[in-house]
C-alpha cells in the first residue's frame, strides 16, 4: 500500500485554475444578468427579440468574465486529472446561487441552501478522496491502457 504523499505542484495548479474557474463563470451569471435588467429597462428586451443587450457593457463583462472562466477550467485539465477538476465545477453554481440572492436579492429558500451544502461535501469529498495519477513512461504503456478492457 503507497503511502500518501500529498497533492503534486501540478494538481494544484489544477486546483487552484479550477477554482477560479467555478468563481469567474459564477459570477458572471450575475453581471449578466445585472447586464440584461439594465438593457431591458432601456429598450426592447431579449426574451421579444430584442438586441439592445449587445450594447450594455455590463452584459460584455460578464461574457468576457465567463471566457476568463472557461480558459481557466480547460487550463486546469492541463494540469490535474479530471476526477479533481470535474467536481469543482459544480461550485460554479453554487457561486452564482449564493450571489444571485445577496446582489440580485433573489430568494434561497431552505432546499437551495441544502441543495448547496450537498454541492460543497460532495465535491470536497470527491476532491480529497481522488487517486493518485498514475505516472505514464513510455508510449507502450499508452497503448496498453487504451487497449485494456474497461478495469
Amino acid at each position: 500500500m503507497d503511502s500518501y504523499k500529498g497533492m503534486s505542484s501540478d494538481n494544484i495548479k489544477g486546483l487552484v485554475l479550477a477554482l477560479s474557474s467555478s468563481f469567474f463563470i459564477g459570477a458572471s451569471f450575475i453581471v449578466k444578468k445585472k447586464g440584461l435588467k439594465k438593457a431591458g429597462a432601456s429598450g426592447v428586451r431579449a426574451g421579444v427579440g430584442g438586441y439592445s443587450y449587445l450594447y450594455e457593457p455590463l452584459w460584455w463583462i460578464g461574457m468576457t468574465t465567463m471566457v476568463v472562466g472557461e480558459i481557466a477550467n480547460f487550463a486546469a485539465y492541463a494540469f490535474a486529472p479530471a476526477i479533481l477538476v470535474t467536481p469543482l465545477g459544480a461550485l460554479s453554481i453554487i457561486i452564482s446561487a449564493v450571489l444571485a440572492h445577496f446582489i440580485l436579492r433573489e430568494k434561497l429558500h431552505i432546499f437551495g441552501i441544502l441543495g448547496c451544502a450537498l454541492c460543497v461535501v460532495g465535491s470536497t469529498t470527491i476532491v480529497l478522496h481522488a487517486p493518485q495519477e498514475q505516472e505514464i513512461e513510455s508510449v507502450k504503456e499508452v497503448w496498453d491502457l487504451a487497449t485494456e478492457p474497461g478495469s
